[in-house]
């Protein structure tokens, strides 16, 4: 059986292989190119790399280990070349790329080897060349398209992504390792953890690279998850706060109610009364206070109601000028948590815009619910002179801490979607627009 392996794998076989393994990556994350610039960055990253791996051939076992760094440098730069991510996330991909690659040029070469001595093969010829182009072409289809169709099944959150330079340590560490074992055999042959056999040899390397590519994987899958729960536990949080903002809201304008009603009745008792021309300004300035607290949202729901009072007083206190024209009665099939949830939301992103906007005479906010054939709108405009960069069809939090923000959005669109409606964000001539449409239900 010694004889079914005559050399190690073709360096053109492993450049291939690297360059798969890189275009799974452009092919599921976002890339900075598209069309002819992209296949044009493809094709020179493919010679750059075939180039590169077939002219180092024969180099002495001392080089073999930079030039393995330096093809994986390669991969690195195609991908950070084509993909719209940062480097270290870059770095990340680069790193499950290599170890895939490492396992498709082994299984790709193995099976090649033993179809060649099972067709008594023994020498390199027109049948041996057309034999591996066939093996090449059906292991990297099967490995390369299987690993595309794996990551496609998956949605990944954006914040899983969001690697720092400290988390590269683990994958990192199971690739080298998974390099170091699949590897040893052909340096030494007589330790406990390699083979003399060039077939166990082989299969040491295959079967290994395979267990690199299923850990890395498992670990892209944990990471991911857990990202997901913890993405789904803060939408909850907000969720809840949300709720419990208009609890208290609601509990400060009984008392707010309670408090002015009764004023009115002092401000009667006294203007019965003789009164001086400064008693009178200071009772009309009362009364005044009293108009700006009575001012209160009546939109036909009480839930709404409170949201949108709760958030006047506040924009009142911070020269925020909120205007809100809605039917409340089309929200009678929502729950209250979800009203909660929308219009807490959208209004707590507006409000915040706006306390960044030094000219007070600009903070402007305007809401609007109505409805619109069978759907129910609710709109929300401000004034917003800062562009804005968006991912995924929603805005990037403006805050430094980037994954840990951003969920008052998503919220929302939760909310919506349970009720089969959908978000829609735009942003045009310094005005930040979003608006939700859920379908209402026909009686």
């Amino acid at each position: 059986m010694n004889t079914i392996y005559q050399s190690d794998i073709p360096r053109i076989v492993t450049a291939i292989a690297e360059w798969c393994a890189c275009l799974t990556v452009v092919a599921k994350y976002p890339r900075r190119y598209s069309g002819s610039r992209l296949w044009g960055l493809l094709g020179a990253g493919l010679a750059v790399q075939c180039l590169f791996l077939v002219f180092t051939d024969g180099l002495p076992i001392l080089l073999w280990a930079p030039c393995m760094a330096a093809a994986v440098g390669l991969m690195f730069v195609l991908t950070a070349a084509c993909c719209d991510m940062p480097l270290v996330t870059a770095g990340y991909c680069t790193i499950r790329a290599f170890v895939l690659a490492e396992f498709a040029a082994s299984l790709e070469w193995q099976l090649y080897s033993y179809a060649r001595f099972t067709l008594g093969w023994r020498e390199v010829g027109p049948r041996s060349g057309l034999l591996a182009a066939g093996v090449l072409a059906g292991v990297y289809v099967l490995v390369f398209c299987g690993m595309s169709w794996l990551e496609g099944r998956r949605d990944d959150p954006r914040t899983a992504m969001a690697f720092q330079l400290k988390e590269l340590w683990s994958p990192a560490l199971i690739a080298l390792a998974c390099l170091f074992l699949s590897n040893l055999s052909f340096v030494y042959s007589d330790t406990p953890f390699t083979g003399s056999e060039l077939t166990d040899i082989y299969n040491i390397r295959t079967l290994v690279d395979l267990a690199g590519v299923a850990m890395l994987y498992a670990y892209h899958v944990q990471r991911c998850e857990l990202y997901m729960q913890r993405e789904l536990d803060s939408i909850q949080n907000i969720l809840q706060n949300q709720y419990v903002q208009y609890r208290q809201s609601r509990e400060s304008i009984e008392v707010i109610n309670h408090k002015y009603h009764d004023l009115k009745h002092q401000i009667a008792v006294l203007r019965a009364e003789p009164d001086a021309a400064r008693r009178s300004a200071y009772l009309d300035g009362m009364e005044e206070e009293i108009r700006d607290y009575e001012a209160q949202n009546k939109t036909g729901n009480s839930v709404l109601d409170t949201v949108l009072t709760g958030k006047s007083l506040y924009c009142a206190r911070h020269g925020i000028e909120l205007t809100c024209v809605a039917d409340g009665a089309r929200l009678a099939f929502m729950d209250v948590m979800d009203i909660c949830t929308i219009f807490g939301n959208i209004l707590d992103n507006a409000i915040e815009c706006e306390l960044g906007i030094k000219d007070k005479s600009k903070r402007l906010v305007h809401m609007a619910v109505y409805a619109k054939k069978d759907f129910l709108v609710i709109r929300c405009e401000n004034y917003c002179p800062t562009r804005l960069e968006f991912l995924d069809g929603l805005p990037v939090s403006t805050k430094q801490d980037k994954a840990y923000h951003g969920y008052g959005i998503k919220s929302i669109r939760h909310a919506a979607e349970k009720y089969g409606g959908a978000v829609t964000i735009h942003e045009r001539d310094d005005w930040f627009e979003i608006s939700a449409m859920i379908p209402l239900a026909v009686e």
